[in-house]
Parts: structure tokens; C-alpha cells; sequence
């Protein structure tokens, strides 16, 4: 006597999906319904005002301001000879910790107290702990890292 495929746990899935396609179509037809009684055929307009703000009304076309495709700069702006740097990239700092097994370790910086991460790929001399280093800042995955370490 051959046991039947059909388990119990089988035929509740098919009711809970059968359930769901029910709901659907219930809310499908009460979205159509509350349409007709209101008269909204879908969605409201929405515009966008000169400063940025969401409105209902359109924007007065006698305000629109032309630009020319010259006027645009894409990129970074070139610094004039008169600007100054923000920082010195190249800072210094004492090994506050490194695992030489593992391949990284961290940098305290000497101005700022701030720790940075370092890894053996960034190094140029061979570091151990509380070394005098100076080194670069540059954007890692987790924030900060030290790059081109060399000791002092």
C-alpha cells in the first residue's frame, strides 16, 4: 500500500498562497471601487517650486532662469594661487599597535590623537610598536587608513 505525497504541511501552503491571491484580488477591486467614488483617476501631480520644495501648483514659466551649456563646470574647480591647503598630507604619528603575523595594525596621529587603521600593503619601512612614522591619509572601506608609513 503505497503512502500518499500529499503532506499536511504540502496543503497548508497551497491554502496560505490561495489566501494571499484572495486578499489581493480584494484589495485590487476596493482600490478600483474607492477610484470611481472619488473620481482620482491615479496618482496626484506633484511639482517641483525654484527652491526646491514640493507643491501642488505648477511653476510660473515666467520665472525660469536660462543657463547656458558653457556656464556649467563639471569637475572639480582648480585651485587659484591665492588658496590655501587645508592640512599637510603628510602627517606623523607613534605605532600604538601592530601584528606583524597578521599584517595590520594602528597609528596614533601626533597633532589630533586620532587613531588610524594600517595595513602591511601601505607600509614602506618595516614598523613595530610605539615607532615614530609619518604617513599618509588615504579613504578606506571602514573610514580613514594610513598609507606610504615610513619611519622617522
Amino acid at each position: 500500500m503505497a503512502k500518499s505525497q500529499q503532506t499536511f504541511n504540502k496543503t497548508e501552503k497551497v491554502k496560505k498562497r490561495l489566501k494571499k491571491r484572495e486578499e489581493k484580488q480584494k484589495k485590487k477591486e476596493a482600490r478600483k471601487q474607492a477610484a470611481k467614488d472619488n473620481g482620482t483617476s491615479g496618482i496626484p501631480m506633484a511639482y517641483v517650486d525654484y527652491n526646491g520644495n514640493l507643491v501642488d501648483t505648477p511653476p510660473d514659466p515666467s520665472m525660469k532662469v536660462e543657463i547656458e551649456a558653457e556656464d556649467i563646470v563639471l569637475g572639480i574647480p582648480k585651485k587659484e594661487e591665492g588658496d590655501v591647503e587645508e592640512f599637510d598630507p603628510v602627517r606623523n604619528g607613534k605605532v600604538s599597535f601592530f601584528d606583524s603575523s597578521k599584517g595590520f595594525g594602528f597609528i596614533i596621529d601626533s597633532e589630533n590623537n586620532e587613531k588610524y587603521f594600517v595595513h602591511v600593503s601601505g607600509l614602506i619601512d618595516e614598523i613595530f610598536e610605539n615607532d615614530k612614522v609619518s604617513f599618509e591619509l588615504e579613504k578606506g572601506m571602514k573610514g580613514m587608513n594610513a598609507v606610504r608609513v615610513k619611519k622617522i
